[in-house]
């Protein structure tokens, strides 16, 4: 299909201006002031006046396998839908398994990678899970990330959390090398997702595996880095020179613990950390559990894609923070850490996934690897088994 979109207001994030937009394909062919198609060519053109075009956000954070189960086998929570993702404007996630690394499996993650391609939007995954030594596919993370296109890094490995199997500083450096060397071999971002916990002084474990090796901060993606006051005041130290991410899907459950996703980003950058260090995931599909001093579950909860939307616009319409450096936290800088280099921007040459808003941040339409998604508000695809 061939799509023109006239007169959008494109943000790459950077806001350009009004423009026109070609897709043809899989990909964006022209961005120019006016485009004029030949007579004779089929194509399908769109006048979206007053409407904002967007990158389509990237989740890298999301158990589109389910995960959960800490509350005994009736908590385990189900797969992501496609639909989670329309709603979201999010065209791209990155799966993981997460706390459950022994009833579950790697395989069934990559499988749902393969079934979300499948359904026309882009998706990866983390080999591994809490547990370390983690699960694999091929028996070694270096492997599964060198061998397997679908699989980009490892993760989400539990440090400082009473969930985790409190890997050894050589453990953890291992771990990271081989991730690091599978990623060089399969020209694969490589990074480690680290789900970092209610411990004090979360990421001491961090810091000493790059001591006393050839490691840097930046080969690590830890996440939650919201998830209580104090790991956020550490985050805006160890953000200065490596990644934090900030999970949205957790705020609305947990008000009195968590920062606020959309004040988070706000303050970190104020606190001096770059903005190009700063991520924004869901968790979708992961369960979100509270335990109380003895460590018994008190209160399970599930988010979804959508957060990251919700706190996206907050961050703008709230605290008042530019669309465009918004907008990157979600897009640009995820694409640029996790090596996805056709994802995360409206440019010539990039993979075609786009969302355009309106007014009011509403989608209006969406456009994942070249195919229309939403068109005037209504989805029109659906997962295999949505009614």
């Amino acid at each position: 299909m061939i799509l023109l979109f006239k007169n959008c207001e494109v943000y790459t994030p950077e806001k350009i201006g009004r423009r026109d937009v070609l897709i043809a394909g899989t990909q964006i062919v022209a961005i120019e002031p006016t485009i004029e198609i030949p007579v004779g060519i089929s194509c399908k053109v769109i006048d979206v006046s007053g409407l904002k075009m967007v990158p389509g956000l990237i989740d890298a954070h999301v158990h589109i396998a389910g995960a959960g189960g800490e509350g005994g086998p009736a908590t385990r929570t189900p797969e992501m839908q496609l639909s989670h993702m329309l709603e979201a404007g999010v065209t791209t996630v990155i799966g993981c398994l997460g706390t459950d690394g022994m009833t579950r499996n790697v395989e069934s993650v990559l499988m749902k990678v393969k079934a979300l391609r499948q359904e026309g939007v882009s998706a990866w995954m983390y080999t591994g899970a809490y547990q370390v030594p983690t699960p694999t596919i091929t028996g070694d993370v270096g492997r599964d990330i060198a061998l397997i296109d679908e699989v980009i890094g490892v993760g989400e490995v539990a440090i400082s959390d009473h969930r985790s199997s409190f890997p050894t500083t050589d453990e953890l450096i291992r771990l990271t090398e081989h991730a690091r060397v599978g990623g060089m071999l399969g020209g694969k971002a490589g990074i480690v997702n680290i789900h970092m916990g209610d411990a004090r002084t979360p990421f001491n474990p961090l810091y000493k595996a790059v001591e006393i090796s050839e490691l840097k901060l930046t080969q690590f993606m830890p996440t939650h880095c919201n998830r209580n006051d104090y790991i956020f005041e550490d985050a805006k130290i160890y953000g200065k020179t490596g990644y934090v991410d900030i999970t949205a899907s957790s705020y609305p459950y947990f008000p009195e613990y968590e920062i606020k996703p959309s004040k988070a980003i706000v303050a970190l950058v104020d606190a001096g950390v770059p903005l190009e260090h700063i991520t924004m995931t869901s968790d979708a599909c992961g369960s979100l559990p509270d335990f109380d001093e003895k460590g018994q579950l008190v209160k399970l909860e599930m988010g979804f894609p959508k957060s990251i939307l919700t706190e996206l616009i907050d961050t703008v319409v709230q605290e008042k923070f530019p669309l465009e450096k918004a907008l990157k936290v979600v897009t640009s800088n995820v694409a640029d850490i996790l090596k996805l280099k056709a994802k995360g921007r409206v440019e010539v040459g990039k993979d075609a996934d786009v969302v355009l808003f309106d007014e009011n941040f509403d989608i209006v339409h969406m456009v994942a690897m070249g195919s229309m998604m939403v068109e005037n508000k209504k989805a029109l695809r659906k997962g295999s088994y949505e009614k």
